[in-house]
């Protein structure tokens, strides 16, 4: 059975394939993936009405035709908006693929004051447009492979040559090509292949959207991966430093970035532990506190009915809920509904005696502080371990704060991400890293714990 005679048999119930006989030579396409015009201007105008030549590649005018040689990428070609042209012995695949993509917009979820304000899209070329833009070089380098029984999502590992280690590339390479699924459609789905953190809460490999970030990571010893139709791309390896210091940051005065860094590791314990401190010194060290300030605290819990870590349970649970539906609500009205609910809430909670209004302030000054962090995954870190050191606090009292940290740092410090750990670059320390993430000091040199040329500014 020749091909043409296969793809009707495989594509009988599909409605939008097309093929057409035109003077001696057969095309065969899917509408809904093939651009019209492309199609007429690349291939049906210079057709000759005479005798077809035995390579027809040569009169086509596309940018890109490909010689097929096996069915598996006829297909491949045929479901990614290519046309083939079948003529007697000769088959070839010409891109007429229809433009089916978004225009380049601002980042949604990582926005900054200052730099650039582009973002990735769902075109696999687009984006590595964006970021050839910024590394011009031709030590940038990009395999690719293609994931997926059904999806065949192509899948690209970039990478810059003689900065990344060796090791590295290999390992990632070695996983994708790993991968045996139906079909992966986006990175998020990607993620668990990568990196097992299936014991661990906070996100072991970083989604982003920027291509300044992805730019930055490259430079860095590190690769990126890009999945065509996602928006996004992951970044290997990531630690637990780089979530909480954005790129922006590499914007501004190291004086004013270096205090907000600081600020960004007090909320990170803030958003964690201040829900199981209130209900330590309330409940099981009252002595620690002053004795004004314990009897106005009483004063303000007579009326409610429940404990205090019923209350704060009740209270986070509130707030939780309205954080999640400010995310999936749309951006015009979404956030007003939050702040709307969260002052009626708030205001009838107290009214009733269901809460205490100490009891709100604590909520807020948690939910405030975690809000300071824009990966989602990491918000959704702090809610874990901020419920675990509550009910840990309920029981032992301070004690039970000193325990959760403590568990806290172990957890951390057994979060393995690629050999590397999760605490880098606190611990194994290294300085250079140190001034790239938690402290901005003028830094020539590249991490030696993620690249082989440490000397930056030369390949």
């Amino acid at each position: 059975m020749n091909f043409l005679e296969r793809i009707k048999k495989d594509y009988v119930e599909v409605s939008d394939l097309v093929i057409k006989p035109i003077n001696g030579i057969t095309i065969v396409y899917l509408e809904t993936l093939a651009d019209q015009d492309k199609i007429n201007d690349y291939i049906l105008k210079i057709i000759p009405k005479s005798k077809i030549p035995k390579d027809i590649k040569n009169l086509v005018p596309s940018p890109n035709v490909k010689d097929i040689k096996t069915y598996e990428s006829l297909t491949s070609f045929l479901d990614t908006g290519f046309t083939i042209i079948f003529n007697d012995k000769q088959i070839i695949a010409v891109e007429t693929k229809s433009n089916l993509n978004r225009s380049i917009d601002t980042p949604s979820t990582e926005a900054s004051l200052y730099g650039p304000k582009e973002s990735l899209v769902e075109n696999y070329q687009t984006n590595l447009g964006l970021i050839k833009r910024r590394i011009k070089s031709s030590k940038l380098k990009n395999t690719q492979s293609y994931i997926g029984k059904y999806t065949k999502t192509m899948c690209s590992i970039l990478y810059i040559k003689g900065v990344v280690k060796s090791e590295l590339v290999n390992s990632t390479i070695e996983k994708i090509n790993g991968i045996n699924v139906d079909g992966i459609t986006d990175v998020g789905e990607l993620k668990p292949y990568l990196v097992n953190d299936k014991k661990n809460v906070f996100p072991g490999i970083k989604i982003t959207e920027r291509p300044d970030v992805i730019a930055n990571a490259l430079l860095n010893g590190k690769i990126i991966i890009l999945l065509d139709n996602s928006p996004y791309a992951l970044i290997l390896p990531t630690f637990l430093a780089d979530f909480i210091n954005p790129m922006s940051d590499k914007y501004t005065k190291p004086a004013i970035v270096n205090f907000i860094k600081i600020l960004r590791l007090v909320c990170f314990f803030i958003a964690i532990f201040v829900p199981a401190f209130y209900v330590a010194v309330t409940t099981i060290n009252q002595e620690t506190i002053p004795t004004s300030l314990l009897i106005n605290l009483q004063n303000q819990r007579m009326d409610v009915p429940f404990p205090a870590v019923m209350e704060c349970v009740i209270t986070l649970i509130i707030c939780e809920i309205l954080r999640e539906s400010d995310i999936r609500f749309p951006s015009s009205y979404g956030s007003a509904i939050s702040i709307l609910g969260a002052l009626i809430l708030g205001e009838a909670a107290v009214s009733a005696g269901i809460v205490s209004p100490i009891m709100i302030i604590v909520a807020s000054i948690t939910f405030i502080s975690s809000m300071i962090f824009t990966d989602v995954e990491i918000i959704d870190a702090l809610r874990y371990w901020r419920f675990i050191s509550l009910f840990i606090a309920a029981i032992f009292g301070l004690y039970g704060v000193g325990i959760s940290i403590i568990l806290l740092f172990i957890n951390l410090c057994n979060y393995d991400i690629d050999g590397k750990s999760y605490l880098y670059p606190i611990t194994p320390f290294d300085l250079t890293y140190l001034k790239e993430t938690l402290i901005k000091m003028k830094n020539n040199k590249r991490s030696k714990l993620l690249s082989n040329n440490r000397i930056k500014g030369r390949l």
